[in-house]
């Protein structure tokens, strides 16, 4: 086990510098290609190209993992409190949420006047 792990964990730091890298170059040839013919906005290096990656990623893609896109850890909370509901109290979620997001009456089609 531990042989394996001496194996992987050198191959992983350079897997992850390789798509470093590759991210880095993505970013400065997209910028490069676009940004100055579009708007006029000056070229960028490699290292700059990677500040920005960095940048986005704290921006927008936050630290460190979550697993998963935030959504299951939702949908997960939403499932046991929905397993705690009595069906008087399920309805009533129903019909708030009916109220809320314009859900019209079920099993009633349009009323004509």
């Amino acid at each position: 086990m531990r042989k394996r792990w001496v194996f992987l964990a050198p191959l992983a730091i350079a897997g992850g510098l390789v798509l470093l890298a590759v991210g880095g170059l993505v970013v400065r040839e997209l910028w490069n290609w676009l940004l100055p013919a579009l708007f006029g906005w000056p070229r960028v290096s490699f290292w700059q190209a990677l500040g920005l990656l960095a940048l986005c990623r704290i921006l927008f893609g936050g630290l460190g993992r979550h697993g998963g896109n935030g959504r299951s850890h939702w949908r997960r909370r939403m499932a046991e409190r929905w397993e705690k509901m009595t069906p008087e109290e399920r309805e009533r979620f129903r019909q708030g949420m009916r109220e809320r997001c314009g859900g019209g009456p079920i099993g009633g089609g349009a009323q004509s006047a």
